[in-house]
């Protein structure tokens, strides 16, 4: 009976190992890419070396394929962000006014973009990309590749499900980021979002 059970275990985790090599980059890309709009709330922790708490701020984030991605940060201070082909934009009481593309903001917010498309491609030019798990869990590891990024960061580790859940950036000086998408969701587009889109 013992060895009969150490056999079935022995097949189960062969079984569940051949899964998890079965799902690879360019499935989680078309895991993360196939739905046409994702909606949901954002909490980001920014944990600085120099201070004992990390600064929070929270959102809503709204990602559609064929438009680009909408940053609602609602909470400590209110501003929106538009990312798309053309490059990054803010609204100000004017419209949304393009920002420079070669900021350091300008660049995480290209990565997260490309993060929650599921452009491995994309990432692939700029990381060595370690994927670990299956469709309903997996980790994705992102180590530079290019001396610019091993500048600013040691690696990016991002977890999710269906949809991109969590994403942590360690950076060489010792400051991160995390940012965690705790309800996304697969949505329609509101007249609202189409405007900004369009604009």
């Amino acid at each position: 009976m013992k060895t009969l059970l150490r056999g079935l275990l022995c097949l189960g985790l062969l079984a569940s190992c051949t899964l998890a090599q079965a799902f690879g980059l360019n499935d989680l890309s078309k895991q993360l890419g196939e739905p046409a709009v994702i909606k949901g709330p954002f909490i980001q922790e920014k944990h600085l070396r120099a201070l004992p708490q990390p600064l929070v701020s929270k959102g809503q984030f709204v990602l559609a394929r064929d438009h680009g991605l909408l940053w609602l940060l609602q909470t400590p201070l209110k501003q929106d962000y538009r990312l798309n082909v053309l490059g990054i934009a803010r609204r100000d009481p004017s419209g949304w006014q393009m920002l420079p593309g070669k900021s350091a903001g300008a660049e995480q917010n290209r990565l997260f973009f490309a993060v929650l498309q599921g452009d491995s491609s994309g990432l692939q030019r700029d990381f060595e990309l370690s994927l670990q798990g299956d469709a309903a869990h997996w980790q994705l590891r992102l180590t530079p590749r290019s001396l610019l990024l091993k500048q600013v960061f040691s690696q990016i580790d991002i977890e999710g499900g269906r949809y991109v859940e969590r994403i942590q950036l360690l950076e060489t000086q010792g400051d991160s980021t995390v940012l965690r998408m705790p309800s996304s969701n697969s949505a329609s587009l509101t007249d609202t979002e189409r405007h900004d889109f369009a604009e």
